[in-house]
């Protein structure tokens, strides 16, 4: 049988089914795929994507020149991919524009949860998605301090909260409003309230992802959040390798799982040290402990973030987000972990697509 000749017309009808990342829609129903030319045996394909889906730009192209390879063999494709203009509809009782809201939690403190949150957000933003992190620990706010961020947010005329921003990052932190020393000393109506004005009177914009950094611990904030101002995408629950670290994440599971907050997945910080001199791996908490507690309770694993000095002064100095955004090989691990988060929120919309909406009468 005769190899089937390679048109712009079969490659569109190959392509037009395949899922958008963000919505799990066909891209060929969306107004995805652009401009495709063939030569011979080699395609040239204009996608338009989503910045939510920038993260995995490159996970996408290669599925679809797979695909295309995978129906005509030796065929080689080129993939452009430009913005696809994809506003966010208001959502939760806030109404605010954000597609996705990710809480960031643990068991206990001092599994790096903030660190992680925070390099997390810097990382999706990197990866062309737009970020905005809100810092939910009203007790111990840190993320003011990580990013070198002072002073106090102003209002808009319309008495909107306008976060301070980290390059273009917007931020929000009790830390903002209380001074270095002073204790947060709140009642649970309190917390539900300065929660749930972040989220609804800040000044947000239009987001893709939306990071809240949860404080450690089971407690009132996963509650207020599980009530509606905004819909929770996924939890992502940070941990150490030891056992008594995985004892207190598998209650904080428990926890988002109680409220109805899906858990989006499993990252294990701390995980491994590699001497700069002898570049000898130590594994000082021990290694693998979340990977194996992940694949017990059937969720996802992120993956591991090692023990990084140069990370740890950049938080100590107020300097993290600019050195993960100008030092790749420190940056490396987190890209790994935002890309399996996005990737899961895609594998996600692929088996449960959203109706498309009716049209006003």
């Amino acid at each position: 049988m005769p190899d089937q000749e390679l048109t712009a017309d079969l490659v569109r009808s190959l392509l037009e089914t395949f899922p958008d990342p963000e919505t799990g829609r066909p891209i060929g129903t969306m107004g995805q795929l652009g401009d495709i030319q063939v030569e011979n045996k080699h395609a040239k394909i204009a996608l338009g994507l989503s910045t939510h889906s920038y993260p995995i730009a490159n996970e996408v192209k290669e599925q679809i020149a797979s695909l295309v390879a995978a129906k005509i063999p030796g065929t080689t494709v080129d993939i452009t991919v430009h913005p696809h203009a994809r506003p966010p509809a208001r959502s939760g009782q806030a109404g605010l524009r954000i597609k996705t809201v990710i809480a960031v939690g643990s068991g206990k403190g001092g599994v790096g949860k903030s660190t992680v949150a925070a390099s997390l957000a810097v990382t999706l933003e990197l990866l062309g998605a737009k970020v905005g992190l809100m810092d939910a620990d009203v007790y111990g706010p840190s993320i003011p301090h990580l990013f070198g961020l002072t002073g106090k947010p102003e209002l808009t005329p319309n008495k909107k909260i306008v976060p301070i921003k980290s390059g273009d990052l917007p931020v929000i932190s009790m830390g903002f409003f209380v001074e270095p020393d002073q204790a947060v000393i709140w009642r649970g109506p309190m917390l539900h309230q300065s929660i749930n004005q972040f989220l609804g009177e800040t000044d947000w914009g239009e987001l893709d992802y939306l990071v809240i950094d949860m404080p450690p611990g089971t407690g009132d904030v996963a509650l207020t959040l599980s009530q509606g101002a905004v819909p929770i995408a996924g939890a992502v629950v940070v941990c150490t390798p030891q056992e008594v670290a995985l004892l207190d994440a598998v209650k904080a599971i428990s926890m988002f799982r109680t409220v109805k907050i899906p858990v989006a997945g499993i990252v294990e910080n701390m995980s491994g040290f590699v001497c700069p001199d002898c570049h000898k791996r130590y594994d000082i908490f021990g290694s693998g402990g979340a990977r194996d507690k992940a694949e017990e309770l059937s969720l996802p694993f992120l993956g591991e973030l090692p023990i990084d000095p140069i990370l740890r002064k950049a938080g100590d100095a107020g300097e993290l987000a600019a050195v993960i955004r100008s030092d790749a090989r420190a940056r490396a691990p987190l890209e790994k972990v935002a890309r399996a988060l996005v990737r899961n929120f895609a594998q996600q919309a692929a088996l449960t697509p959203p109706k498309p909406s009716l049209p006003t009468l």
